[in-house]
């Protein structure tokens, strides 16, 4: 898994699973801090290389441990990388990661950019532009016509809240009134 990203030249950051070994490599800092433990957060990093049964040669791991308040036990993480910068910044490239994942689940959620009915490829392609397209737009216009209470919405709340509102239409006796939900 990590020879392809190195042959070709990628920057990677890929978790490790738990193991017992990697931990042991950092049992230092999963001994519980003497005091009184303070009401913030406390995150130690540590570096270290590492060689899997199934790796060819060692890799760079680095380590996060968080302390929390009230925990009895560390938050451990392990990212196998090999990027040159320091260990804080691996974990922050790590992170961002979840933004990314963010925007797909958006994508597939409030576009629908992953249904591909279409019988050829280059249909199913030209449809996938579309929904990118009808993605960037939505999020464009999101960010200028929308009001600061309603601007950071994802967009499939936007649709939720703003454009499938549920409603009834009341019929009187001169004129016809829709009433909306919240």
């Amino acid at each position: 898994m990590y020879e392809f990203p190195e042959v070709e030249g990628f920057l990677y950051a890929i978790r490790l699973p738990k193991n017992q070994v990697p931990q042991d490599s950092i049992a230092h800092l999963l001994t519980r801090p003497v005091g009184r433990p303070p009401n913030h957060v406390r995150r130690y990093y540590a570096n270290f290389n590492y060689q899997a049964g199934s790796w060819d040669r060692k890799r760079r791991i680095v380590a996060k441990v968080e302390w929390h308040p009230g925990d009895l036990y560390p938050r451990v993480g392990f990212i196998v990388t090999n990027l040159s910068r320091p260990a804080e910044r691996v974990v922050t490239f790590y992170n961002q990661r979840g933004k990314a994942e963010q925007y797909i689940k958006e994508g597939k959620n409030a576009i629908k950019w992953t249904r591909r009915s279409c019988p050829r490829f280059r249909d199913n392609a030209v449809r996938l532009q579309l929904h990118a397209l009808a993605y960037n737009l939505a999020n464009f216009m999101r960010t200028l016509a929308l009001p600061d209470a309603v601007r950071y919405w994802s967009l499939t709340t936007l649709r939720d809240r703003l454009i499938k509102i549920g409603g009834k239409t009341v019929l009187h006796g001169r004129y016809v009134t829709l009433q909306m939900a919240e």
